[in-house]
């Protein structure tokens, strides 16, 4: 009776090896591929946190150079290494509400004099200001419809999200994105 418990005992283990044997390309194979998966978000997420992502632009105040709704392809290295310049078009977290990102095109960088209209829709009269150090100074396209550092001054460089350098939808706005106001 022993001897036979110890064969069936026997048979089990070469069976669940042999089950073993099977499942194991399987199993490589899974784990192959939940690596892969992994590396192309990890890389999607490099791509999006450091060197670039796509932003969908709402509102008028960019009018005439973007449109609302229009899709952009933004990059984060000219940004993180502090070489925006005026006339970039750029995302920033908005100042007065911390959950808004904004587009807006840079006036000024620090220690540039700009002059602009305190209220382009009653006045023409203008002030001048001096960008302090570590801010920039940011202003819509459309002068009459954009809250932007006229009403809430400089922004901390600290605040710039990112350069918009690609307009890729739709089809019939798509182009390069240069640091010159579109004018029709």
């Amino acid at each position: 009776m022993n001897r036979e418990r110890n064969r069936f005992r026997e048979r089990e283990r070469e069976m669940g090896m042999e089950r073993l044997r099977e499942l194991t390309p399987i199993v490589k194979e899974a784990l192959q591929n939940t690596a892969r998966v992994a590396n192309f978000f990890c890389l999607l997420h490099f791509t999006g946190a450091y060197m670039c992502t796509v932003a969908k632009l709402v509102g008028p105040s960019m009018l005439p150079t973007f449109n609302d709704g229009n899709l952009v392809l933004t990059e984060r290295i000219t940004t993180r290494s502090e070489k925006v310049g005026s006339g970039d078009v750029v995302l920033v977290r908005a100042p007065d509400d911390p959950r808004k990102v904004v587009a807006k095109r840079v006036k000024g960088v620090e220690g540039d004099v700009v002059s602009y209209l305190l209220d382009p829709k009653k006045t023409d009269e203008l002030n001048t200001v001096v960008v302090p150090k570590g801010h920039i100074w940011i202003e819509g396209d459309n002068a009459h419809n954009s809250h932007d550092s006229r009403q809430f001054g400089p922004v901390p460089y600290a605040l710039l999200h990112s350069r918009v350098f690609f307009v890729v939808w739709p089809p019939a706005d798509f182009r390069s994105v240069g640091n010159k106001v579109l004018r029709f």
